[in-house]
């Protein structure tokens, strides 16, 4: 297996371990790991991943990736994956509507080695679409 194929797994096995709020997640990532997340910002360490993880699951009653249907672009030491996600709020509200949200996301990561180094999501984090004012202002309906 080369390298790319070995690190494309990693990443799939991240989805999987993130779906399954396994926390052998944190196997995958270097001590120094860097996230970066819409409305958390950016964080460093293994710490920071996961004190965002609690945070985001206080919101979030389950998550799901459509890991088959993942869009995988390999670049150097980077992987950048484009995909859906769909779930509940820990209220019980479901989320994409497909309306307006449509659970894209895109995620940016780097590797050293066979450890993730860097994690950057690009996500809308209104997963529901309660965000009245903003979604009033842009959605094109």
């Amino acid at each position: 297996m080369s390298l790319d194929d070995e690190r494309i797994e990693i990443v799939r096995d991240y989805f999987r371990k993130i779906d399954g709020g396994d926390p052998s997640v944190m196997d995958l990532y270097t001590e120094d790991v860097e996230l970066y997340f819409p409305k958390f910002g950016y964080g460093t360490g293994k710490a920071d991943m996961a004190e965002f993880a609690r945070r985001l699951g206080q919101e979030l009653g389950s998550l799901e990736h459509d890991i088959d249907g993942l869009e995988i672009i390999v670049a150097g030491d980077r992987i950048v994956v484009e995909g859906r996600e769909w779930g509940t709020t820990a209220d019980g509200r479901s989320w994409p509507d497909g309306i307006i949200s449509t659970g894209r996301f895109c995620n940016v990561f780097t590797f050293r080695d066979t450890l993730i180094s860097s994690v950057h999501i690009y996500v809308d984090p209104d997963f529901t679409s309660s965000h009245r004012e903003k979604v009033d202002q842009l959605h094109r309906g």
